[in-house]
């Protein structure tokens, strides 16, 4: 049987898997707007706390704290109230096994049928969007995907210890990659989404009035523009990868 050439139109449960607090709010936050609103449930997972952003002079041991609660609040904006926490150094992140395990393990608890994270390829053309910890976040996340969580005989800890059963991911969304191939109308939800990215204090703060919704707003109307959506729209665009 061929796979699937669009995303399912509704899934129960869906986990975005993101390296730092604020990733999935600059690149996704409208779409899970939209699709807490439709009824889906949504999870996420940070792999980090953003222990090394900020603009000012915070100190170090204060900022996990911090972006924790920023995201949370962040999440609560467009309608997510489950996070789940990994807790890996900023700025570190390797694709160990252990990593792949944390991973498979949240996607294990929270059994989404979607799983949204950041693309492993780098995108020349926008440079900002491939931060090695990104990269190294959406591989991992690919990786537990397929094949870990859905192989009972992988991390077998997790079953034995933690009574955690294989599951199969059906989707996964890519954000911030070079080969997009679907792309989800936000104009509507676009407040939630800059309600969501202004509660992210330690990371925004520094910018004039304005200007985060300028940027941010530019190249998601550009988005809009490249994928024929009519002038004026905001849009969000990812790679839809189906798992077999």
């Amino acid at each position: 049987m061929p796979l699937p050439t669009a995303p399912a139109e509704h899934v129960e449960r869906a986990l975005c898997v993101l390296a730092h607090p604020d990733d999935v709010d600059f690149g996704s936050a409208g779409t899970v707007a939209q699709w807490t609103a439709a009824g889906t449930q949504v999870s996420y997972c940070l792999v980090t706390d953003g222990d090394a952003g900020g603009f000012d002079e915070t100190p170090r041991d204060q900022m996990p704290v911090l972006r924790r609660a920023e995201q949370t609040a962040a999440a609560a904006a467009v309608g997510v109230t489950d996070l789940h926490w990994l807790g890996y150094p900023d700025g570190r992140l390797e694709p160990t096994l252990g990593l792949r395990r944390d991973i498979s393990r949240v996607i294990r608890q929270v059994r989404p049928q979607r799983v949204l994270t950041s693309s492993p390829e780098r995108f020349y053309e926008r440079i900002g969007a491939s931060h090695p910890d990104h990269m190294t976040a959406g591989e991992s996340t690919l990786r537990a995907v397929y094949p870990d969580a859905r192989n009972p005989f992988a991390h077998p800890e997790l079953l034995a210890d933690e009574g955690l059963e294989a599951w199969t991911v059906s989707e996964v969304w890519l954000g911030g990659g070079p080969h997009p191939n679907h792309v989800v109308d936000v104009t509507d939800v676009v407040e939630r989404k800059w309600a969501a990215l202004m509660s992210h204090v330690t990371q925004v703060s520094h910018l004039p009035e304005g200007q985060l919704q300028e940027f941010v707003g530019g190249w998601m109307r550009q988005t809009a523009k490249d994928h024929g959506l009519p002038e004026g729209r905001f849009a969000e665009a990812f790679q839809v990868v189906h798992t077999g």
